[in-house]
């Protein structure tokens, strides 16, 4: 069984910090490109990172740069995701998605977890 699970969001104040993680197990995502997707209330899901399968590369949307960090862990049956976001900002404020994919340059990723709220207060 697929699963993705994400954990870590919360209420924070502008300029503050959070570590976001999402356990990934069920398939061999060892192997695959892992990413991090957001969605604010009445706005369309959008890319934030995306780490390919050993860590070597990193993406990130611009309004992150320099703020977020990706990484991740590629444990024996359970891959771990994380997102370190520093000098978070009110507009970061949205649900965070993991999400994984056999390959990092796609439009259309494979799995999803359920998502996780962030709420950053100015």
């Amino acid at each position: 069984q697929v699963q993705l699970v994400e954990s870590g969001g919360g209420l924070v104040q502008a300029g503050g910090s959070l570590r976001l993680s999402c356990a990934a197990s069920g398939r061999t995502f060892s192997s695959y490109a892992m990413g991090w997707f957001r969605q604010a209330p009445g706005k369309e899901r959008e890319f934030v990172a995306a780490i390919n399968w050993s860590g070597g590369n990193t993406y990130y949307v611009d309004s992150v740069k320099g703020r977020f960090t990706i990484s991740r862990d590629n444990a024996k049956n359970t891959v771990y995701l994380y997102l370190q976001m520093n000098s978070l900002k009110p507009e970061d404020t949205a649900v965070y998605y993991c999400a994984a994919n056999p390959t990092i340059h796609t439009r259309n990723w494979d799995y999803w977890g359920q998502g996780t709220q962030v709420t950053v207060s100015s």
